[in-house]
């Protein structure tokens, strides 16, 4: 197995990158993804939120409001340390059990979507970084305009991660997406032909 931690800011492009390595064959890991199932009525991870933030962030049919909780945990540095409590380790958990899945199998190449790999993960516990990156005022227009988070919450979510800089001297590879998605689709393609490449190599 060939482990692979592909990382970004909010709105870089981390979604649209990992749809294309999917496609092209590589097994991917999504913390997004693992987060929302975890977060579903009835489980754990739910039972815990409602219990920490109460019944004001449900909606009326009883899932969780997403926007409600967003906003509870960006007024709120408290908050949001609450809510890192409950969701991280469930989330390790998970991709650590279906890591386990893969090195019992033959996944090949393995990408982990970790949103916040630089700050909460040591990066070198992987064989390779790669960095899915935009320009600041791309990522905030991308928010406002395609998303619908109002400007005030748009530039506070910004706030919560890192500057990208410092992660692109610690990445082995950087996609920088800022043009049109057949570019975005060239230049990973290329990323992905020296993961393989880099993957043989260690095989």
């Amino acid at each position: 197995m060939f482990h692979v931690a592909l990382t970004g800011n909010i709105a870089a492009g981390k979604s649209a990158v990992t749809a294309l390595l999917n496609d092209w064959g590589a097994t991917v890991i999504d913390a997004d993804s693992i987060v929302r199932e975890l977060q579903q009525p009835g489980t754990p991870v739910f039972d815990a939120i409602v219990h920490r933030f109460g019944h004001g962030v449900l909606t009326p049919g009883g899932t969780l409001d997403r926007r409600a909780l967003r906003a509870r945990i960006l007024a709120s540095p408290e908050e949001r340390r609450a809510l890192e409590a409950i969701v991280h380790p469930a989330v390790l958990e998970q991709r650590t059990h279906l890591l386990d899945s893969c090195r019992n199998g033959s996944c090949g190449i393995v990408v982990s979507d970790i949103p916040l790999l630089f700050e909460v993960m040591d990066p070198a516990g992987f064989d390779a970084v790669v960095l899915v990156d935009a320009p600041e005022a791309l990522r905030l227009d991308r928010l406002t305009r395609e998303r619908g988070v109002p400007l005030d919450e748009a530039r506070s979510l910004l706030g919560l991660q890192h500057p990208t800089g410092p992660k692109r001297e610690q990445s082995d590879f950087v996609i920088d997406n800022d043009r049109s998605r057949e570019t975005l689709r060239d230049r990973t393609w290329l990323v992905w032909r020296k993961l393989n490449s880099m993957a043989r190599s260690r095989a």
